[in-house]
Parts: structure tokens; C-alpha cells; sequence
């Protein structure tokens, strides 16, 4: 098992879990580099709240959020920790590969075409949806490292998320899968706990059993629990 560990930093007001807590360029900086000492194999850099019923923002907001943490994560970062930018506006894309960042993570079918040019221009790998990967052209057919994204929590009832968690086995024989469920709807329903932060323990038992299904990374918010429990397992198998 080599599944690497993506921890979350949200640049943003309102996301879900941990909504204003890294808001301020600073405060993401310090959280991303905790969370490479906690362990995190990646960082994952999100502008813009994809919870349900969340508010879109512009590119430009949202790279106004960005571009700050990028020059303040480059220096530190670079060649050592890659980092992901969470966004589906290409414009952003764009300028956060031209500041290092190394993954895209397009949580969107429309825009990836846009995403594949840019990351077969800059070197940069893509996480798409799943579903999506089945009509990518062919001129990008390994051109670009790609993950696959079952896209939990995506509008989607807890039979649904159940029934893409348990897809994870046959993603992975297709290519690298990449699992976001932590702190979605899916892990309340599952464990009976509301109350954001009282479930580690639920979101470490899906991030635990896609490792061992073959899942390439898990993305996470939880990352010093997740790092233990999978060098647990790591060991034990």
C-alpha cells in the first residue's frame, strides 16, 4: 500500500468543516505547513466553497484568495511538497501552475479539456471525475497524468455515496483514484455523530478502507490521524 495523504487548506469563508479558519493568507500558510509536518504528502489549496448551496465567486475572488498563499508556500514548497489548487475557473488554473502549483483539481466535468491544455502546456497533473475520464480526447491519453475522482458528496443521497466509496476497488484497476469524503454528509449519516470534528473516527474507516482498495490518495482534513492510521496498516500488511 502506498497511498499518499492530501491535506486540506481552505482559503475561505464558508466551506463546511472549517469555514474563515484559514481565510487570511497567513493563517492557510501556517496550516499548510502543519500540515506537512503532520505528515501530508500534498497540499490541496481551495478558493471557493463547493458545499451545497454555497455561493459561487469569481475567478478573480477567487485567485485574489490564492495568490497570496501560493507566493507564500513556493519558497518553502518548492521541489519538496507538491500543491494542488482546488478550482474549476481555468483563469486560476492558469496562474496557480504558473506559481508552482503541480495539480489541478477540477471537481467539474465542463471545464476539463480547458484543464488538460493547460496541464499538458505546464507539466501539471489533473484530478477530473471519474465519470468524465470516459470522454477525455485521445490526443491527451497520457499526455497528462490524471487521478480519478469518485466524487463523493456531490449532490448525491448516502446510497449513492455508499455505492461510489464501494467503485473505489474498480477505479483503481483503470488508473490512480483520488478520495475525497472527508467531513461529508456521507460520514454523519454513517456514524450518527453532527457534529463537525466528533467523527475522526469515521472518516479514518473510509479513508483506511480506500487505501487498502487501492485508492492513490485520500484527501483529507484530519491528516496526523489519517498518517498514523494508514503507516498502521502499512505495517501490518
Amino acid at each position: 500500500m502506498n497511498t499518499k495523504v492530501m491535506g486540506i487548506v481552505n482559503v475561505t469563508p464558508d466551506s463546511f468543516s472549517d469555514g474563515g479558519q484559514f481565510y487570511r493568507p497567513e493563517q492557510a500558510i501556517r496550516r499548510a505547513v502543519n500540515l506537512v509536518e503532520d505528515g501530508a504528502d500534498i497540499i490541496d489549496l481551495g478558493g471557493e466553497s463547493t458545499r451545497p448551496g454555497a455561493d459561487p465567486v469569481s475567478w478573480e475572488e477567487e485567485w485574489n484568495r490564492l495568490e497570496p498563499v501560493l507566493r507564500g508556500l513556493s519558497p518553502r514548497f518548492s521541489g519538496t511538497v507538491p500543491v494542488s489548487v482546488d478550482t474549476y475557473h481555468p483563469e486560476t488554473a492558469e496562474r496557480a501552475v504558473e506559481l508552482g502549483a503541480t495539480i489541478i483539481n477540477c471537481v467539474y466535468a465542463e471545464p476539463v479539456v480547458d484543464m488538460l491544455q493547460i496541464c499538458e502546456k505546464s507539466g501539471a497533473e489533473l484530478v477530473l471525475p471519474a465519470k468524465t475520464a470516459e470522454t477525455v480526447p485521445g490526443r491527451f491519453a497520457g499526455a497528462v497524468p490524471v487521478y480519478l475522482d469518485p466524487m463523493i458528496g456531490f449532490g448525491t443521497t448516502r446510497e449513492e455515496d455508499l455505492a461510489l466509496l464501494k467503485s473505489v476497488p474498480g477505479l483503481a484497476k483503470k488508473g490512480r483514484v483520488l478520495v475525497g469524503a472527508s467531513r461529508k454528509r456521507i460520514v454523519k449519516k454513517l456514524t450518527g455523530e453532527k457534529v463537525t470534528g466528533k467523527n475522526v473516527g469515521g472518516n479514518l474507516g473510509i479513508a483506511v478502507w480506500c487505501a487498502m482498495h487501492g485508492a492513490s490518495v485520500v484527501r483529507v482534513h484530519d491528516v496526523k490521524e489519517t498518517v498514523q492510521a494508514l503507516r498502521v496498516i502499512a505495517a501490518l500488511q
